[in-house]
């Protein structure tokens, strides 16, 4: 079993079901778009094991398997990158900078390490400190 993406024609995530291949091949949901395979192990570009949800040591898993190279696990509102085969969580702000060694979203500056917790201010462009009381 694997787990596809069906990717809309605006190349959005709209559903996520685990299948066989001979499956997929056969399924028409009557949606327009098409399935693409994505692995549930997968974020970042990192491969984890499925037992211990640690990175595995030997990363060339990830040459062996169509769905690992696509570099996210697809979510329902992902996108999908055809050029560089790679789902995409959505863009939290528009000043945010896709990290192309992450595959993730980035703010302009990074968040301030001190233990205390910040939230992002479009507006001002900056981090600002928040309570959680």
């Amino acid at each position: 079993m694997a787990h596809f993406a069906k990717v809309n024609t605006d190349n959005l995530v709209t559903n996520v079901i685990v299948a066989e291949q001979n499956f997929i091949d056969k399924y028409d949901d009557g949606e327009p778009g098409r399935w693409v395979k994505t692995s549930y192990n997968i974020r970042g570009g990192i491969y984890y094991d499925p037992e211990t949800m640690e990175p595995v040591e030997d990363q060339s898993v990830i040459d062996d398997d169509e769905g690992r190279k696509r570099k996210n696990y697809a979510g329902i509102g992902d996108t999908y990158d055809e050029e560089r085969e790679v789902f995409l969580p959505p863009k939290p702000f528009l000043s945010w900078i896709l990290n192309e060694t992450t595959w993730d979203w980035e703010a302009p500056t990074p968040v301030p390490d001190d233990g205390k917790n910040y939230e992002w201010n479009e507006e001002n462009q900056k981090w600002v400190e928040v309570s959680l009381e």
